[in-house]
């Protein structure tokens, strides 16, 4: 008998692992896949890192790890925070967990009861939603235009509070629209903010290093947000780590300390072998990092100027991350061989059977009329697959 919890029940799969998988299956079938729907980047990791890692095997790192994270890995976050971000923090206020996804949902489910309500701006990652629905509270989605460069302004903040918000949900560099906030637009949120002191916000920073103009801000640099701000960051995208499934936040002691008593029960610690890279990671040799960003910068100044090249698709010029997210909706109503393309997921699976490239419908992110393209692959498989989508999408009439 098939009895599953109502909770679990009303969670929608992540469409980016869905689009993954049917670019696996049709690649398992010798079908020539550009998948261009996962977030991850296609370097190794690097040396250094590697060999941190073959170091904790053989120095039997193989018990289990504080929950929290290892003394050192905590101390190289406190001081990764002050060397970067000029923030201070203890080690008690850091929690090292199975990557910065779990980072989140620790933070939500510590934050978040029935009946709250979590502002996320939209376009929103995938599981931001999901994870405020998990911990029955009620997502208030606030709708970021292309035209705004898909940033949310202040006065749509203060529209969407009500007595039951609990948290603001910031993504800054944005997956999917690669947006960044200026410091002076994170001020202009946070002055609203300080009318509603009761309002947390959980920021997602795991892309502050794919960053295209200039140095990273973070709403927890002012001083009236510090102590109201847990910060989501990990290793996966700046050291090319997202297997090794480390993140971390950092945030007031007695959130830290709730997210240490769940993942107690949950999960305990964060793989020991992986923690002594990510210590290596934070703490060695940083020019791995700019290296990528600057490939990362060259591609997305390709697929920008490839997709843009297509008639009746626009696209905002992303200033971090790595991803475009056009708007396709012109093609909307046209079809192929009788087949009519209706919404993005449409257009995404005539892209995948008809072009084989594989790309994330819009709808899962919050906007219908985008679909969003990861750069993060090879500059002569990301010129190949442009072409293809041109192609594809001339074709329906």
């Amino acid at each position: 008998m098939e009895s599953i919890s109502k909770r679990v029940n009303s969670l929608s799969p992540s469409a980016t692992v869905a689009m993954n998988q049917k670019s696996r299956d049709l690649q398992a079938k010798g079908i020539n896949v550009i998948n261009l729907s996962v977030g991850e980047p296609d370097f190794f990791t690097p040396d250094h890192i590697k060999d941190a890692a073959k170091k904790a095997i053989d120095d039997n790192f193989s018990f289990y790890p504080p929950v929290p994270g290892f003394p050192d890995l905590l101390k190289a976050v406190t001081e990764k925070f002050k060397r970067e971000n000029n923030l201070e923090y203890t080690t008690q206020q850091i929690i090292v967990s199975s990557g910065a996804k779990h980072s989140l949902v620790n933070a939500i489910i510590c934050l978040v009861d029935p009946g709250d309500e979590v502002i996320i701006p939209a376009p929103y990652w995938v599981s931001y939603l999901e994870q405020v629905k998990l911990c029955e509270g009620t997502p208030v989605v606030i709708e970021a235009k292309h035209e705004a460069n898909f940033k949310i302004t202040p006065k749509q903040l203060e529209e969407a509070i009500t007595p039951k918000t609990k948290a603001l949900l910031l993504c800054s560099p944005s997956n999917p629209s690669g947006s960044v906030y200026s410091r002076a637009e994170l001020r202009a949120l946070a002055d609203v903010l300080a009318k509603h002191p009761r309002i947390m916000v959980i920021s997602d920073e795991i892309y502050e290093h794919i960053n295209f103009i200039g140095g990273h801000e973070t709403i927890a640099q002012f001083a009236d947000m510090k102590e109201r701000t847990v910060v989501i960051n990990g290793v996966s995208k700046a050291y090319a780590m997202t297997g090794y499934r480390i993140g971390y936040m950092a945030g007031p002691a007695w959130l830290a300390k709730a997210c240490d008593k769940l993942q107690g029960q949950m999960t305990t610690g964060a793989t020991t072998i992986a923690q002594k890279a990510a210590v290596a990671a934070l703490t060695g040799d940083q020019s791995c990092v700019s290296e990528m960003s600057k490939a990362f910068k060259r591609r997305k100044e390709l697929v920008v100027k490839m997709v843009r090249e297509i008639p009746d698709v626009q696209v905002y010029d992303p200033d971090g991350a790595f991803y475009v997210f056009p708007k396709v909706n012109a093609y909307y109503g046209k079809s192929f061989n009788g087949t009519v393309i209706n919404t993005s997921n449409d257009l995404c699976l005539y892209l995948l059977e008809h072009a084989h490239i594989a790309m994330v419908p819009g709808e899962a992110f919050g906007d219908p009329d985008c679909v969003r393209i990861s750069f993060a692959t090879a500059d002569e498989k990301l010129v190949e697959a442009m072409k293809r989508m041109k192609d594809a999408l001339i074709a329906l009439k």
